[in-house]
């Protein structure tokens, strides 16, 4: 199984849903968030079109893609969204989000700590500022959920509170808030998990 959703065609483009295979899906990916790091927006973008935190290296998204693919949009070859996969494999490469791992030994959801059921965790999302509100995000998600729900009872992911734009987003998905932390730095995180076992 691919992931791929039927390629769809939303306001003259149209779009192809599917896994990352190559360096240039991996590079273009890079591209894309590099221009949506919290730390290259104004504040007011920020509020408005939300941001991500986590900066990822070629080596990290190379590694993550080898263990489960990444979902990609795509228009024209280029990619315009991205949701990264991750698994617990991953969790020693990306020492900040290490936290989040720890928390899943605590947090329980269906009378069992997370830790202790099948998931895969939405590394980061996003979608390039000019192909926002044409429902590619939802489009991603199903193409995530198509792929990963064979293997995976859910899918989970921590957003910042200061990201609402983000976690109405999510909510409106699927997903719901598990729990809530607050980071020694001060920043609240809310986990949040999208359940494919109802």
């Amino acid at each position: 199984m691919d992931g791929r959703l039927p390629s769809i065609l939303t306001q003259g483009n149209m779009i192809s849903y599917t896994t990352s295979k190559t360096e240039q899906d991996l590079l273009q990916i890079l591209a894309l968030q590099k221009n949506n790091l919290q730390a290259s927006l104004s504040s007011e973008q920020i509020a408005s079109q939300g941001f991500v935190t986590v900066s990822h290296s070629l080596a990290d998204l190379r590694n993550m893609n080898n263990i489960e693919p990444h979902i990609i949009a795509r228009i024209d070859g280029q990619v315009v969204a991205y949701a990264l996969a991750m698994t617990t494999l991953s969790k020693a490469d990306i020492p900040v989000l290490a936290p989040m791992f720890d928390l899943f030994d605590s947090i329980i959801f269906r009378d069992r700590k997370i830790s202790e059921q099948p998931y895969i965790v939405v590394g980061q999302v996003c979608v390039a500022a000019g192909y926002r509100g044409r429902g590619i995000l939802d489009n991603c998600y199903m193409a995530y959920k198509k792929h990963f729900e064979g293997k995976y009872d859910f899918a989970i992911t921590e957003i910042s509170k200061r990201n609402p734009r983000s976690l109405n987003a999510h909510r409106r998905i699927g997903f719901e808030v598990v729990h809530e932390y607050q980071a020694p730095d001060g920043e609240t995180w809310c986990i949040v998990l999208w359940n494919w076992k109802n």
